[in-house]
């Protein structure tokens, strides 16, 4: 990011952009659209959902002192996996899940026990707001992507 935000700006972008992607799937439109090679508009937000929900869990498990389950593998394992675990999953279940992360996530993000989260496991620990930066990018990343194949 070329401008330094602080951490609540940086904070309000992230939540943002995921009222975006929520507000995008609120429509009554067909999800089936091919955004990458093989994936749809409903497997990105499945992809989004994986490395949502595991933020919200590290950040969680930091806080209450629970031993941290990161995710494990390359990235395109937990990808792959992150897209075939919420297959059968409705538009409408993973909004919810989508919600239910971001509520974990604004309910701690700001505790200080929170000195450092991994992304994945053997990944190293980024501070609250460096974390919170690199999701606002990736699903700011796409975001636009699915705005250009709906246009």
């Amino acid at each position: 990011m070329n401008k330094e935000y602080t951490f609540d700006e940086i904070h309000t972008l992230e939540q943002n952009i995921v009222n975006d992607v929520i507000n995008f799937y609120n429509q009554n439109i067909d999800f089936s659209k091919i955004i990458y090679t093989d994936w749809t508009a409903k497997d990105v937000l499945a992809h989004i959902n994986t490395w949502h929900e595991s933020f919200a869990k590290n950040v969680f498990d930091i806080v209450n002192g629970n031993k941290l389950n990161s995710l494990k593998g390359r990235i395109d394992e937990i990808n792959e996996n992150g897209v075939k675990k919420y297959k059968n999953n409705t538009i409408d279940e993973l909004i919810n899940k989508l919600k239910n992360s971001q509520e974990i996530i604004d309910e701690n993000i700001k505790m200080e026990i929170i000195k450092g989260i991994p992304y994945k496991k053997g990944s190293r620990n980024y501070t609250p707001k460096e974390h919170l930066e690199i999701v606002y990018k990736h699903i700011k990343g796409h975001l636009n992507d699915i705005y250009k194949k709906y246009k």
